[in-house]
């Protein structure tokens, strides 16, 4: 029993076991990896293309408190998609621009 020949196999043996079982975790941790970044990639082909002007609604929802561009970085909580002509028409009746994204700039507005 207390032979090192056989001892030493039985403990090689033992390591093959838990790095068989290692590798075996591994490979389902890359299965698993592979399936998230497939459905993030597929998530992101179905998301609807980014809006190209948003309004900003008050608290009443009545009326409009800025106008903005889709790629603001700031546009507040109550902002919705709007048409270039929803957007052009609230400029022309004196809502603020956005002073970060300026959307007056970029539809060629003076206000």
């Amino acid at each position: 029993m207390n032979d090192p020949e056989s001892s030493r196999l039985a403990l090689l043996r033992f390591l093959e076991r838990v790095q068989e079982r290692d590798l075996t975790r591994t490979r389902r941790w890359i299965a698993d990896e592979e399936r998230r970044e497939a459905e993030r990639r597929v998530g992101e082909a179905r998301r609807p293309p980014a809006p190209e002007w948003l309004i900003e609604r008050g608290l009443d929802r009545t009326n409009i408190v800025a106008v903005h561009t889709g790629e603001c970085w700031d546009p507040g909580k109550r902002a919705r998609p709007a048409t270039r002509a929803q957007t052009i028409e609230a400029l022309r009746q004196q809502v603020p621009a956005c002073s970060k994204c300026r959307p007056d700039t970029a539809l060629g507005i003076e206000v």
